[in-house]
């Protein structure tokens, strides 16, 4: 016969719960939630952008670059300026092709959107797109 001493230890253990198995779901869940989400590389700097009634929704793997009203270019918050599109663009492109979302300030004058433009295509980027606010 058992001494209530070892019955009372043994009734405490069989009330735990085991917790291991909650946890390796949690993580595979974390793990397939991490590798399945898709990461927009943003620009980093605030812009003010033109409004436009055509205005769509694009998907989501692009390549954004950004123009601001003093005339910086920044890709990945970093300013790589007008001589640094090509090689930039020529490189991520070469891993994977995307469209590339041009984000210009409404007071960026033309001459340098065209330049932007050029140095995206010769990089070999085909489908350029301009980011507006939806107009209402």
């Amino acid at each position: 016969m058992r001494s209530s001493f070892e019955q009372r230890i043994e009734q405490e253990k069989s009330n735990d719960i085991d917790l291991a198995p909650l946890l390796d779901v949690v993580f595979i869940l974390l793990i397939f939630f991490i590798v399945t989400t898709v990461f927009v590389k943003e620009t980093g700097v605030e812009i003010n952008k033109p409004s436009a009634v055509s205005s769509e929704n694009l998907e989501k793997n692009v390549f954004l670059l950004a123009i601001t009203g003093d005339g910086q270019i920044i890709y990945g918050g970093t300013n790589i300026g007008i001589n640094g599109i090509r090689s930039t663009l020529e490189h991520l492109n070469r891993k994977e092709s995307r469209p590339l979302i041009i984000q210009a300030d409404k007071s960026v004058t033309t001459d340098v959107l065209v330049q932007v433009i050029d140095q995206a295509k010769l990089a070999g980027i085909t489908n350029i797109n301009l980011a507006t606010d939806k107009s209402k």
